[in-house]
């Protein structure tokens, strides 16, 4: 049976790497939304795969969006469209907020043009300076303070309400760190690894210190599409991570020994907001889902040094 399935912010990273997965089974039809605004037409799937529509829109306007969902009538969604990277959202916190107004947007159409389920793409950064760690959905207390965390909170609270008061089902996906080829440069995964390959030097903020942990983005797209195939997570929150924790400078340097490169790390002043200490959440219901190991952070960087080098093989 056909899916008609809509992929908000369907041209960054994640959202990117989505619909390429879900073109690839031949009963998916998928309409990409993105404004382009930090999305790329790159990111989209290869023209051998007919069961998909790119439009250019901006999910914060009700017109546009409107005009979409009413005449698509979509099965599900997967609302990634976002404001994103700690760099860009500090300096355009107003901008951040008016991401609200497109989560507000999308659930008021679903419930009414009888979308089935939406998925949201909420984030690590809701649980701020973490109380405990590991973050668990249920049990760690939500710490968000920054405008991007504040609006992904609030977007949990507003698909909540919408299961409550209309019965609209959900999942909330809080992402931590996912990182692939799809990724723009100016994250800390490619970045590292583009300077290494130039042999440049490395910034990183502070002492290096502060610890993430980073999620390659096959394990990412595969716990999302399992839970979309499965129906599993229904009006749930699952954490979609890596749970090996690492510091920022721990990866420069593993960063410089796997590419063999005589980059230097140097360090820049410490952010004055908005690098957390730390970060690890507990991935015990992707672990589940999944039933495998998760791809290791060596592995991960390692894919992305080969993807970069060929990359810049082809350019030269």
């Amino acid at each position: 049976m056909s899916r008609i399935i809509l992929v908000t912010g369907g041209a960054g990273n994640v959202g990117g790497s989505l619909v390429r997965e879900l073109v690839k089974n031949p009963d998916n039809f998928v309409v990409v939304v993105d404004n382009l605004s930090t999305g790329d037409l790159n990111k989209m799937p290869d023209k051998q795969y007919p069961n998909w529509r790119f439009i250019k829109a901006d999910t914060n306007d009700f017109n546009e969006l409107s005009a979409i969902m009413t005449s698509f009538r979509f099965d599900y969604v997967f609302h990634y469209s976002a404001v994103v990277g700690v760099k860009r959202t500090l300096a355009n916190p107003i901008k951040v907020l008016h991401d609200i107004e497109g989560i507000k947007n999308m659930l008021s159409l679903a419930k009414n043009t009888g979308v089935k389920r939406t998925f949201f793409s909420s984030s690590s950064e809701v649980y701020g300076e973490p109380y405990e760690i590991p973050q668990n959905e249920e049990t760690t207390p939500l710490n968000a303070r920054l405008p991007y965390a504040i609006v992904k909170q609030t977007g949990e609270c507003f698909i909540r309400s919408y299961y409550r008061e209309y019965g609209l089902d959900y999942t909330i996906f809080r992402f931590f760190n996912t990182y692939g080829p799809l990724q723009s440069n100016d994250f800390v995964v490619p970045k590292f690894v583009n300077s290494a390959l130039k042999g440049e030097d490395i910034p990183i903020y502070g002492k290096g210190e502060q610890t993430r942990t980073f999620c390659y983005i096959d394990d990412n797209i595969e716990t999302t599409i399992k839970i979309l195939n499965e129906g599993s997570f229904r009006n749930d929150v699952i954490n979609v991570g890596s749970d090996f924790e690492i510091s920022i400078l721990e990866l420069a340097e593993l960063v410089i020994e796997k590419t063999g490169s005589s980059s230097k790390v140097i360090h820049l002043p410490a952010l004055k907001e908005g690098d957390m200490t730390r970060r690890r959440p507990d991935n015990s219901k992707m672990k589940s889902l999944l039933n495998r190991p998760l791809v290791s952070v060596e592995e991960g960087i390692q894919k992305m040094i080969d993807f970069h080098r060929n990359r810049m093989t082809m350019n030269v």
